[in-house]
C-alpha cells in the first residue's frame, strides 16, 4: 500500500492565445508532462493548453475532474483523492493562476485540510500584472471582483471604493463582462472625481496588449476600444 499522498500543483496557464513558453517557465512543461490528473474548469481547453505545451503527451490517458458553476460541491473532496492514494494532480486555471479570482481556491483548502502538499508554479497573474504597471499603490491593494450590473448599484459600488481608495491610500482593483467593457470605462470617468486615477490594462501579454493610467477626467477625452477584450481596471483617488 503506498501511504505517500502526491502533491497538488497549481498550473498557472496563458492569458490569451500565445505561445504558453513565451509567458510561462520551463518548470510548467515539466510539471504537466509528469501529470496525468487535471482538475479543469473547461475540458476541451484545457486539453488544448495541455497539447500546445506537451504534445507528445497522450490525451486518452488524462483523467479530467471538472470544477465550474455546475460542479455539485459535496463532490470537490473527492478530486484529490488521487493524491490520497499517492498520485500527482494537477490544478488548472482558464486563464493565469488557479486559486486567483479562480474556483480553484476551494480545491487548495480542501487540500490543506487532507495534509496534501500543495505547490504552486510561476505564471502570469493578470491582477498582479496590472497593479505592477499601473504606477498605482503596489502596497495596499484590493481585488473587488466584478461590480454590479444594476445601474443604481454601480454607481454607489464606484463611489464607495473610490471613497475607501482616499481613506486608506489603497487602490482598488475589479474587472468586467468583455462585451460591458466599454460602459464601464464610460461609467467610471463620468462617476468618479475628475482628479481619481484610473488604469486599464487590456490584453496583458499578448500582441495587442494595452496599459494607460490616466485621470477620469483625461479618459473622456482619450477613447480606447475594450470591447470582448480581457481588461482589468483600477482606480486610485488620492
Amino acid at each position: 500500500m503506498n501511504n505517500k499522498k502526491g502533491k497538488l500543483y497549481l498550473i498557472p496557464t496563458t492569458l490569451g492565445d500565445n505561445d504558453p513558453l513565451e509567458v510561462l517557465p520551463i518548470s510548467v512543461k515539466q510539471t504537466i508532462d509528469k501529470i496525468n490528473t487535471f482538475i479543469v474548469e473547461n475540458d476541451k481547453t484545457a486539453r488544448r493548453f495541455i497539447k500546445r505545451i506537451s504534445p507528445e503527451k497522450s490525451q486518452p490517458s488524462l483523467n479530467m475532474f471538472h470544477l465550474n458553476k455546475f460542479t455539485d460541491e459535496a463532490d470537490i473532496p473527492s478530486f484529490l483523492n488521487p493524491c490520497l492514494n499517492g498520485t500527482d494532480v494537477g490544478l488548472l486555471s482558464e486563464a493565469g493562476c488557479p486559486g486567483v479570482a479562480d474556483p480553484g481556491a476551494d480545491v487548495v483548502k480542501i487540500a490543506h485540510e487532507k495534509n496534501i502538499k500543495v505547490v504552486p508554479l510561476v505564471g502570469p497573474s493578470s491582477i498582479l500584472m496590472a497593479i505592477m504597471s499601473s504606477g498605482m499603490n503596489g502596497q495596499s491593494f484590493a481585488f473587488n471582483g466584478y461590480l454590479p450590473i444594476d445601474k443604481s448599484e454601480r454607481k454607489n459600488e464606484i463611489k464607495r471604493l473610490e471613497r475607501l481608495s482616499f481613506e486608506q491610500n489603497q487602490s482598488q482593483i475589479f474587472i468586467e463582462t468583455p462585451y460591458r467593457n466599454n460602459k464601464m470605462l464610460e461609467d467610471l470617468y463620468n462617476v468618479l472625481e475628475n482628479n481619481t486615477d484610473v488604469s486599464v490594462a487590456c490584453d496583458i501579454t499578448l500582441e495587442n496588449e494595452f496599459i494607460k493610467t490616466l485621470t477620469a477626467n483625461q479618459w473622456k477625452k482619450n477613447k480606447v476600444d475594450l470591447h470582448k477584450r480581457p481588461t482589468i481596471f483600477i482606480i486610485h483617488k488620492s
